[in-house]
């Protein structure tokens, strides 16, 4: 179709938005903690970016809203800045996003599941990802 974003430029759009955002999100973890302290045992850094995150992917998802850009520049900006940038700074964003969507839509009981699955399954899966990398021998 017509104006239609080919998947290898929507491809190339998320990987350049997700490499920014991951550079991002190291140096402004790493400022963050800076600041904590040494001896701050509190993820000060992981907390301040997912909160700036969620923020930006307000900020990114309320401007897409009004539809004031064309479909494709949309489109582009949402998988440049949405998927990429926020995506690769941090995926809590994304996570946030898609509870308050769900709340939006007036299903909040699939929000919470959806919100208690991911951090249960997420703890789980890190738990059994520990377990399996620690009984190589």
């Amino acid at each position: 179709m017509a104006g239609e974003i080919s998947p290898l430029v929507a491809s190339l759009q998320v990987a350049l938005g997700g490499a920014g955002g991951a550079v991002l999100r190291y140096h402004a973890g790493r400022a963050v903690t800076h600041l904590a302290g040494p001896d701050n045992a509190f993820p000060w850094g992981t907390l301040t970016v997912n909160l700036v995150g969620s923020l930006a992917m307000g900020v990114l998802v309320g401007w897409l809203a009004r539809g004031t850009a064309s479909a494709q520049a949309g489109e582009s900006l949402w998988l440049l800045v949405g998927v990429g940038l926020l995506g690769g700074f941090t995926t809590f964003s994304a996570f946030s996003s898609e509870l308050v969507t769900l709340v939006h839509r007036g299903q909040p009981g699939l929000a919470a599941g959806y919100a208690a699955a991911s951090l249960i399954a997420g703890m789980a899966a890190i738990i059994i990802g520990l377990v399996a990398a620690q009984s190589v021998q």
